[in-house]
């Protein structure tokens, strides 16, 4: 069994070191010749987290030090952790080279997060049949108690997202709720009725309005759509928003894209720039091997189960000390768990059930509970499991298969060790003074009342009811201190 657990948690390490250890995908383009004029570009596709933002920030940099005349930003996300995006947006605000945000592919979004990037940047394009909009940021942990919302002055817009972007590292920014009726042809996506908010989330979605309003005035953007965006969720097609003036053309590809915006004039901090993009070569710029480490020790299912392999290898260390492997094993991965942790924006409530689940199980094997303990550990770990990163994200929820599978994993060594432990209970005593009694010996010595007796290799003291003759068999009737109560066997 230690060899099992063993190599299922060598396995494990490996398995992860594997992940960090893959290749980096080839560029889509080859690198330009020394000197030639060219465009970098950078790639975000899923949700958007530190790892994310720590590819932008360098490639930016990457780009002005190579005398890249431009930046490709092509996004296919649902949107991801607000911190990491302001960290995109300032680096954007701050970087000497333009920077063009393409929604990209055909079928890409830049929902949430996504859009609050594309309104920085210079120039903001998208491939026909993209999406962008739904900018509503969601908290996690649950919706907070309600109050309704007081009656909106004539003519003003309602109050009726959740917090802001410029809430804590515990909100997202991704999930769709329910809109205001757009105007009639504007090809926003339909509404509903406004919910009602709490006091602290009026006060966050007006602080994302003014933040969304910024950076529509700042490129000349539409900032009434902007703030539909943010109160209402609402989203627009590619085609409608052009339309609506919130992008500034539509690309099939990226050569389109570079042919469509050279000569056009932006600006880029105090100064305007005209862009000079025909033939230019595109460089893809990767990420380096420290943000693929982010990149995976951040993502939920790796976290976990780093989680559980620190957990189970700090236990089998404490069950077996001296082994070693497990614990050094179980305390590099509960690091990388907690520091994952850290990052992610995790429910406390679910860690800390997670905790106490663990610690039912262990008291399982010191309390006789006959499985009570057990069983309520599975439950409050599963649970825990569950609403420890509560969200609906895409790309930052945790992969219900994998809490399913240590579930079962878990109940069926429980169902084992309870078996086991009603199987022994069974079992006749085989050590101690009950384990003598009904056993037979022989008598050392004749005696009629009192006299001694071997058994087990042993001399002892003993009483009998009747006389004994020397190397007669006897039955051990009962223990009292060092002296056997026997009788005679029948026959012998």
């Amino acid at each position: 069994m230690r060899r099992a657990i063993l190599g299922g948690l060598s396995l494990a390490a490996l398995a992860v070191c594997g992940a960090l250890a893959q290749p980096a995908a080839p560029p889509a383009t080859p690198a330009a010749p020394e000197g030639s004029p060219r465009a970098a570009l950078l790639e975000i596709q899923g949700a958007i987290g530190p790892a994310t933002s720590r590819y932008i920030e360098r490639g930016l940099a990457s780009a002005q030090s190579s005398g890249a005349r431009l930046v490709i930003l092509q996004m296919d996300t649902p949107g991801g952790l607000d911190t990491a995006m302001r960290d995109i947006i300032r680096a954007i605000l701050a970087s000497p080279v333009p920077v063009v945000a393409y929604v990209a592919p055909p079928g890409a979004r830049a929902a949430s997060a996504g859009t609050y990037i594309l309104y920085t940047c210079q120039v903001a394009a998208m491939a026909p049949a993209t999406n962008l909009g739904a900018a509503t940021p969601v908290q996690i942990g649950g919706d907070s108690p309600r109050e309704p919302s007081p009656a909106a002055p004539s003519g003003a817009q309602p109050d009726n997202g959740p917090a802001s972007p410029h809430a804590p590292a515990g909100r997202k920014s991704a999930r769709d709720t329910p809109a205001r009726a757009p105007a009639p042809g504007n090809g926003e996506t339909p509404a509903a009725s406004p919910p009602a908010m709490t006091a602290m989330e009026r006060k966050e979605v007006n602080d994302a309005v003014a933040y969304i309003r910024g950076l529509a005035e700042l490129r000349g953007r539409n900032a009434d759509w902007a703030e539909q965006a943010v109160r209402g969720a609402a989203s627009l097609s590619a085609s409608a928003a052009l339309d609506a003036h919130v992008i500034d053309l539509i690309a099939a590809d990226v050569p389109q894209l570079l042919e469509r915006i050279d000569g056009r004039e932006v600006r880029v901090g105090q100064k305007s720039v005209k862009l000079a993009t025909a033939g230019l070569t595109v460089t893809k710029i990767e990420p380096d091997w420290r943000t693929r480490l982010l990149s995976v020790i951040t993502h939920p299912t790796v976290a976990y189960g780093l989680l559980l392999i620190g957990i189970y290898g700090l236990l089998l260390e404490g069950y077996n000390p001296g082994v070693v492997l497990p614990g050094v094993v179980g305390t590099i991965s509960l690091l990388l768990a907690l520091f994952a942790f850290q990052i992610l924006s995790v429910n406390y409530a679910g860690l800390a059930l997670i905790a106490l689940g663990v610690g039912m199980v262990i008291a399982e094997f010191f309390l006789p509970a006959f499985g009570s303990l057990g069983v309520g550990g599975l439950i409050a770990f599963v649970v825990g499991s569950i609403i420890l990163l509560d969200t609906d994200v895409p790309g930052l929820n945790l992969a219900l298969p994998m809490i399913a599978g240590v579930a079962t994993g878990g109940g069926m060594i429980l169902l084992a060790i309870v078996f086991l432990s009603s199987r022994a209970l069974r079992r006749p005593v085989v050590t101690g003074a009950q384990a003598m009694v009904g056993a037979r010996a022989q008598a050392f010595e004749d005696f009629g009342e009192r006299g001694r007796v071997r058994y087990g290799g042993e001399i002892w003291n003993a009483r009998s009811s009747a006389p004994v003759r020397t190397g007669q068999e006897v039955r051990i009737v009962r223990t009292e201190g060092l002296t056997l109560y026997v009788e005679p066997v029948a026959g012998k």
